[in-house]
């Protein structure tokens, strides 16, 4: 099935928009689990589901018409930083609320609202912060951050995602763990 899905992914690249139909039913569930897991650490009271994430990132992956993945770890990882920016898009307008801006609610599904609980708003702009500074210092890193953290790629599977050897992958990530405990302290996502 594994060679399937990345004749699908090389179909969309091409601007086969049925593609990603045909896709989606086959990787959904690890979809699933990538979300899972992106919302693990969360508060008890999010409201977002992984099921809601999910499809919050078929629709933003449809709106695209191509994606550039290669394979299905490529593709989860391209999911999981999108679900990381869907995930602060709703901590930014969670935040303006909450600071006087406007009162709309945002929601990914019409029955499942998508609002971060209050103690978690903080928690997910922090480290949103801290991915940007660190992108200007490498890009390369914060590519190892999503493909480890939001996706739960292995280092083995995060260096065949970034075209990179272990040991790179592995030292990128033990620097940018101590930096990220540095930065914003120590989230249970990098325990």
């Amino acid at each position: 099935m594994s060679g399937q899905v990345t004749t699908w992914l090389e179909q969309w690249r091409s601007g086969d928009a049925t593609a990603l139909e045909r896709l989606m039913p086959v990787i959904y569930d690890e979809l699933r689990e990538v979300a899972k897991r992106q919302l693990l650490h969360e508060s008890p009271a999010h409201t977002l589901s992984p099921t809601a994430l999910v499809h919050e990132v078929y629709l933003r992956f449809v709106q695209q018409r191509q994606l550039g993945a290669a394979d299905r770890q490529h593709f989860l990882a391209l999911a999981a930083r999108t679900m990381r920016r869907i995930l602060v898009d709703h901590a930014r307008a969670r935040h303006r609320v909450k600071r006087g801006g406007s009162d709309r609610r945002v929601d990914v599904d019409e029955n499942e609202p998508a609002l971060l609980a209050p103690g978690e708003i903080e928690e997910v702009l922090a480290l949103e912060l801290a991915l940007e500074r660190l992108a200007k210092e490498s890009e390369r890193a914060v590519r190892v951050v999503e493909c480890r953290i939001f996706a739960g790629l292995t280092l083995e599977e995060t260096a065949r995602v970034l075209s990179l050897s272990s040991k790179s992958v592995q030292r990128t990530w033990t620097a940018v763990v101590a930096w990220l405990r540095k930065e914003i302290g120590d989230p249970p996502r990098l325990s």
